[in-house]
């Protein structure tokens, strides 16, 4: 469920991202309090629409878990876009309402003034407190989330769980394929079978979208040193805006970053933010899935024009090892496999 910070007026005055949903009019000021995918993302739909809209961060930038690229490329886009970005606040301190006005004021002593909604968008505990699970003796991590193993087990035997409540990869299509597993595991006679939170695609809904899948480079330099990471990135105006009359400068950028890792370049990151970067995702997060390498990539045809052939057509062409990670290669020109006990085709 939706939390709420403490402070003075504030779950009084605020509502939340359930509370988004039945607003009847469009506040003219509205102020977005979070730095992750919902505050984003409410954050561009709302100022898409029209309002003048104020992103409150505790820190210096919104999604600060994803990759550098990602994080100033998505800041980058949001004050092009208009949205007035609040740093290093620490978080919201009160919200008073004064002549039908909302005033917000920081920590930090930053003050917003006649905000028509205050949206609180501060992150989500999971809401266990009425499940009385002490008494089942089900057991819960510091944060408060069910403890569970990779198999779904809480520390009562006949209680299993999964999804956002255990803590772990909180998407909803997490959540079903860990009850596909489980379901298979309890009633499927598959007693070792379970989901991997490993290499998961996600998309964050935001303006522009953003699609991301593996390690982020600080992390797969932190993994793998340094010295045997090799990074790949793209900058480039999407093709959709070449007969727009703005500068150059002035349209919106995609970036695409790839991240490899070896010496046969295997690909363990995947971290995209421009126009149609969500739909691209899903195909990529196969491949990588399937321990794609950098040639791998490379020895796809690229699709032109699109955005998505950036992600089969980096670097320079011929520097990347020759290695695939693929069960049958696709490298150098070689001929698409047949499925397993059928006949060969005639064709």
């Amino acid at each position: 469920r939706p939390m709420f910070p403490d402070g003075e007026g504030i779950e009084e005055n605020c509502i939340s991202s359930d509370g988004f949903f039945e607003l009847e009019e469009m506040p003219k000021v509205a102020v977005v309090v979070g730095a992750g995918y919902i505050a984003v993302e409410l954050a561009g739909v709302l100022n898409s629409l029209g309002s003048e809209v104020h992103l409150v961060l505790r820190k210096g930038h919104a999604l600060r878990s994803f990759d550098e690229t990602i994080m100033n490329g998505l800041d980058e886009e949001m004050i092009k876009a208009g949205i007035h970005i609040h740093r290093y606040t620490n978080g919201v301190a009160k919200v008073i309402v004064q002549n039908g006005k909302k005033t917000v004021t920081m920590h930090s002593g930053d003050t917003i003034y006649g905000a028509d909604a205050v949206i609180v968008a501060a992150g989500r505990v999971p809401n266990v407190e009425e499940l009385n699970l002490e008494d089942a003796k089900v057991s819960l991590t510091e944060k408060g989330y069910i403890q569970v193993d990779e198999h779904q087990n809480t520390t009562s035997s006949s209680v299993f769980a999964l999804g956002d409540v255990c803590g772990s990869v909180e998407l909803t299509p997490m959540a079903i394929a860990a009850g596909r597993r489980l379901a298979d595991r309890i009633f499927g006679g598959k007693e070792d079978v379970k989901v991997s939170y490993e290499n998961v695609p996600t998309v964050v809904f935001s303006h522009p979208p953003i699609g991301v899948i593996g390690l982020t480079e600080a992390e797969a330099v932190a993994k793998y040193d340094e010295n045997h990471v090799r990074v790949y990135n793209s900058s480039f105006a999407n093709l959709f805006y070449g007969i727009f009359d703005v500068e150059a400068s002035e349209k919106p950028k995609t970036r695409m970053k790839l991240i490899c890792v070896g010496s046969e370049e295997k690909v363990v990151g995947i971290h995209c933010i421009g126009m149609g970067v969500d739909e691209m995702m899903q195909g990529f997060g196969v491949a990588m899935k399937m321990g794609c390498t950098k040639a791998d990539l490379d020895s796809c045809i690229a699709i032109h024009p699109t955005a998505a052939e950036e992600l089969v057509t980096m670097g320079q062409w011929g520097t990347s090892t020759q290695a695939t990670g693929a069960k049958v290669s696709p490298l150098n020109g070689a001929p698409a496999s047949d499925p397993e006990g059928l006949p060969k085709s005639k064709m």
